[in-house]
């Protein structure tokens, strides 16, 4: 059913046709067809239940696809925000940055999801030890052009280290935030569980008063492989003035404890002390607060022009609805709002005066904030209890974990109660419901106890998934009192997503059927090589060695070498990567290029009017026998005719006199007829050419 697109389903009138030519053989008596005939009335009334009753039957839900799909293991993939790491430019003072701030890029707006401390420290020196000598590596530090540096030398080994050097740091325990842009030379594959890297392995430190002591830390470079962020928890003991650099500083370090590097780490830049910020727009949010008599407003909160406040009255009840007054005599649900000495507000409860207030709970409080386009559409409608009741939201695009509900319901002596209701959430008697936020909708499962209630929007952000993805080096501007801070993301947004279609899901699990788990035919295992998590792998191979009986792959990694071979750690990555999805009874052997130098001799004639160009000629040949940079694959042939023609077809060339290829190494090549035929794992390039240039006289 999943792979099915169309069903042929009969019509009505082919129905009915086929119904009407079988009546001769069940009565002769019955002659009249016509549509005024009572029985054919009759008959046309069945026929049509039928043709209902049948595309019914063959009819496939988007709900039965996600029950199959389910069945296979197949889910939809969560929608995400796009995350981007932020910093401040140019503040030296600590900065406070309340949560759910917003950041403008053009109509596209990020928010932080809490509170963050910019402590306004900054790099000011970068070097590296190899153990004996100190290299400054500071110029990376606030590049406006890239400039990349071989940051652990051509050949790192153990010990080696990378000294940050920065004017100040966060207080003891705090968390920073480093994003190191890394040249990726050889289109290296991601990595399939940070923090497990088979080719380094490094320790990160802090100076302390107590030496460098150890940090927990979340590298996501793969040990400065990869473009990516570093999380730091700095150590408990404070920080220490190091003076061993030619710059003084507080000093955090990176060492290795294992080298075996296939690619030397090139840094391009660090951006460092960052925070991180989420694309999405809150259109309104939900604050809590436990019991208190007076609640000082947060800036978020007064930034909106609509609040409402509920408050819980006794433990386990539910919440009521509160409004502003400026009567301190009237009794009834009410609040004050008082002005304080700084300019803020705060909400005043007073049960002497009122006759009620909160009571002593942790959530007793809870105060709604809403956007001015979100006010005028927060009602949604009415529950009325039949199964998968669909209520359309003025909003699309939502971020779940932000989205709420509030429930009104009417007690029998008039009273207003409310609930916060969150999708998923499956108890008896509760409002039982869940969103589909792409569309901007909730299907109601339940209505427990609240059938009749009146629905309102409660919390609710919405994102544009992958929009946020952006470049990094962008410029944000932020309201108030942070609007002349300049705010740049140093690396690029991440994770912007929307919730997968089930026809996207349907399209993962088809080219799931067509992923190698298995591998049997010899494309299997160039796939599986060549997708092996965090390695640069340039070429491969897979023959039958028959006479051997077994799977012979060749494999050409992407490294700094010239003529790259595989390394013990590429190759015990390779087989316990090929042993997990070999068959039984087949046998591997991985084995490294074999390279083979070309020589080639001939006189070439060249037009009349052209000037001889020995360079050119040769750069042609040089291509034509490169195996190395270009698509040729192991043992693929190399053609006389095709370097022949290639250097006859230049403009400059009139013809093409005694060309000769032949191999250096005649052991390692088979020639056959001018053309020359490397092994399964071999790769030719050119050697020694030696090209006679004469001018064409006719």
């Amino acid at each position: 059913m999943l792979m099915d697109k169309d069903l042929h389903i009969r019509t009505f009138d082919e129905r009915i046709k086929e119904a009407i030519m079988q009546i001769p053989l069940y009565t002769e008596e019955w002659t009249n067809f016509n549509p005024s005939d009572p029985g054919m009335t009759i008959l046309e009334n069945l026929t049509a239940f039928t043709t209902l009753q049948q595309e019914e039957i063959l009819k496939i839900t988007p709900e039965i696809r996600r029950k199959l799909l389910l069945l296979l293991g197949f889910t939809e993939k969560k929608g995400r925000c796009a995350r981007v790491l932020m910093k401040p430019e140019g503040i030296s003072k600590p900065l406070q940055i309340a949560a759910n701030t917003r950041f403008a890029l053009g109509d596209l707006i990020f928010e932080t999801n809490k509170k963050i401390q910019c402590c306004g420290s900054s790099l000011i020196g970068l070097y590296a030890w190899d153990g004996e000598r100190s290299k400054d590596f500071s110029y990376l530090l606030g590049q406006d052009v890239p400039k990349a540096a071989v940051i652990f030398g051509k050949t790192p080994k153990e010990g080696d280290q990378v000294y940050f050097v920065a004017d100040k740091l966060p207080e003891p325990g705090e968390e920073v935030i480093f994003y190191l842009t890394m040249a990726n030379r050889f289109n290296r594959n991601p990595v399939e569980e940070k923090g497990n890297n088979a080719l380094a392995a490094m320790v990160w430190e802090c100076y302390t008063e107590n030496g460098f002591e150890p940090m927990n830390v979340v590298d996501n470079t793969s040990c400065m492989l990869l473009s990516g962020e570093v999380r730091l928890r700095l150590p408990h003991e404070k920080a220490a003035l190091y003076e061993e650099l030619p710059t003084k500083g507080y000093c955090i370090r990176a060492r290795l404890l294992k080298a075996d590097y296939d690619v030397s780490p090139k840094l391009i830049k660090i951006d460092a002390f960052l925070f991180e910020s989420w694309q999405k727009e809150t259109k309104s949010v939900c604050f809590t607060y436990p019991k208190c008599s007076r609640i000082t407003l947060n800036k978020e909160i007064l930034e909106e022009e609509y609040i409402l406040v509920f408050a819980k009255e006794e433990k386990g009840s539910y919440y009521r609805k509160y409004a502003e007054t400026t009567e301190p005599s009237t009794k009834g649900r009410f609040y004050t709002v008082a002005v304080e000495e700084d300019g803020s507000k705060s909400i005043c409860f007073d049960k002497r005066k009122f006759g009620f207030a909160p009571d002593r709970l942790k959530n007793a409080v809870k105060i709604m904030t809403y956007t001015e386009e979100l006010m005028r559409q927060y009602y949604l409608g009415e529950v009325y209890g039949y199964d998968h009741q669909e209520i359309k939201l003025p909003v699309q695009y939502i971020v779940p974990e932000s989205f709420s509900i509030i429930a009104k319901r009417v007690r029998e002596d008039g009273e207003e109660i409310y609930d916060f209701v969150r999708p998923n959430h499956f108890e008896e008697d509760s409002l039982s419901y869940y969103l589909m936020e792409n569309d901007g909708k909730i299907i109601i499962e339940d209505a427990g106890a609240f059938i009749g209630a009146t629905l309102y929007m409660g919390g609710c952000s919405v994102t544009r998934g992958p929009e946020g993805n952006i470049r990094p080096g962008n410029h944000f501007r932020a309201k108030g009192e942070l609007s002349v801070v300049d705010f740049v993301n140093a690396g690029p947004g991440t994770g912007g997503c929307f919730r997968e279609s089930i026809a996207e899901v349907k399209q993962r699990f088809l080219e799931d059927l067509n992923k190698p788990y298995v591998a049997v035919t010899g494309k299997d295992y160039e796939t599986l090589v060549r997708n092996a998590p965090g390695l640069c792998i340039h070429k491969v191979k897979a023959t039958l060695d028959e006479a051997g009986n077994q799977v012979e792959i060749a494999v050409m990694p992407g490294t700094d070498e010239e003529f790259p071979v595989l390394s013990e750690t590429y190759r015990r990555i390779l087989e316990a990567l090929l042993e997990k999805n070999r068959l039984l009874t087949t046998r591997l052997n991985l084995v490294s290029p074999v390279y083979s130098a070309i020589q080639v001799k001939g006189v070439v004639y060249v037009k009349r009017h052209y000037q001889p160009e020995q360079g050119l000629l040769e750069q042609v040949i040089r291509q034509q026998l490169n195996y190395l940079d270009t698509d040729k694959s192991f043992g693929e042939p190399l053609r006389y005719d095709e370097v022949f023609y290639a250097l006859e077809g230049l403009d400059c060339v009139e013809y093409v006199a005694d060309l000769a290829l032949f191999p250096e190494n005649p052991g390692e090549v088979r020639v056959k007829e001018n053309d020359i035929y490397p092994p399964s794992n071999g790769l030719c390039y050119a050697g020694e050419i030696s090209l006679e240039i004469r001018s064409y006289e006719k």
